[in-house]
């Protein structure tokens, strides 16, 4: 059986909605799906390392990747640049791994110029005051910061209707199982289910 081309996904959510959780969890659980470490110029955070959360790199490095064209998409989000290595997806897709983008309404844009089949999914919060409160407790931000990312979130979730599935995060276990239920549906497309069964399928045609 031959393995089918892996799909491309892109999560995107408000700060604070639940967006990293629900792909950990993703991860944990299926060793056939990767998160892409994207690239970025803003401080790691306590528990981050290099190269497996983020490749931290300064704005002159981010720049100059900018001008080799070796980002799949990239952003200025806030004062800080992400972007995406265009080698890196590449390979894992070719090797039939499901590949997950965090990124935001910029990024998707940029992608689905590249990629038409790529499935995008909006993360909600079940609530403002809940998005409030899960920002308050990671004890990380000052008010200020708060107040910054509340606008922010309002303004990311404004583009909630580009995108091709919307899940809220209001009981993680239902909302880790609609993700989960959308890369099932990518999986048993036409196209991937004739890629991966085509010996059985010539057989029963005969």
């Amino acid at each position: 059986m031959a393995h089918s081309r892996g799909n491309l996904f892109i999560l995107s959510a408000p700060s604070g909605a639940g967006k990293s959780s629900l792909i950990n969890a993703l991860l944990k659980k299926h060793a056939d799906m990767k998160v892409s470490v994207s690239h970025t110029t803003r401080a790691p955070r306590p528990g981050e390392n290099d190269a497996e959360h983020y490749h931290f790199v300064s704005v002159d490095e981010f720049k100059a990747l900018i001008a080799k064209d070796d980002f799949f998409e990239w952003a200025q989000v806030f004062d800080n640049y992400y972007g995406t290595s265009k080698q890196a997806i590449e390979s894992q897709l070719a090797a039939g791994i499901d590949v997950f983008l965090d990124i935001d309404w910029q990024g998707a844009r940029q992608v689905r110029k590249i990629m038409d089949d790529v499935k995008t999914i909006f993360i909600l919060p079940p609530s403002k005051q809940e998005l409030e409160q899960r920002l308050n407790n990671r004890g990380q931000d000052s008010a200020e910061i708060i107040a910054g990312r509340m606008a922010q979130a309002q303004s990311e979730t404004s583009h909630y209707d580009e995108y091709d599935f919307v899940v809220v995060n209001d009981d993680f276990d239902t909302a880790l199982s609609e993700i989960e239920s959308v890369v099932i549906a990518q999986r048993l497309t036409l196209k991937a289910q004739t890629t991966r069964h085509q010996t059985l399928i010539n057989e029963l045609l005969k």
